[in-house]
């Protein structure tokens, strides 16, 4: 318990080093892009680490029935958005360690986006 203390106390002399992790981690979210895709390929979404998606591309073949296409391109994004959340994780993991926090002090991830 002292320990985890002791660690977060270090960390407030050194908010400095944490500001600039911090910068470093929110630019490195616009390079995260993961990509989700349904109907063996019919649609393919891109997602950011900021979960913005990027692109869809539709094939011709999905837009023969409506419904359908609706379905895969949720299914497309939210598989793409999944897999943003896991390396945004990955990244927060690396930047806590990076600043001396203890692993899993950020619970996998920043608030609002596990």
């Amino acid at each position: 318990m002292f320990g985890k203390l002791g660690s977060m106390m270090s960390l407030l002399g050194n908010s400095g080093k944490i500001k600039e992790e911090f910068e470093k981690f929110n630019s490195q979210l616009g390079t995260i892009v993961a990509e989700g895709t349904a109907g063996g390929g019919y649609v393919t979404a891109k997602v950011n680490g900021r979960m913005e998606v990027v692109s869809v591309k539709i094939g011709p073949e999905a837009m023969a029935d409506r419904e359908m296409l609706e379905d895969l391109v949720a299914v497309a994004v939210n598989q793409a958005v999944t897999k943003a959340r896991e390396q945004v994780a990955a990244a927060s993991a690396k930047m806590a360690e990076s600043i001396g926090l203890p692993p899993g002090m950020l619970g996998g991830g920043l608030p609002g986006l596990s």
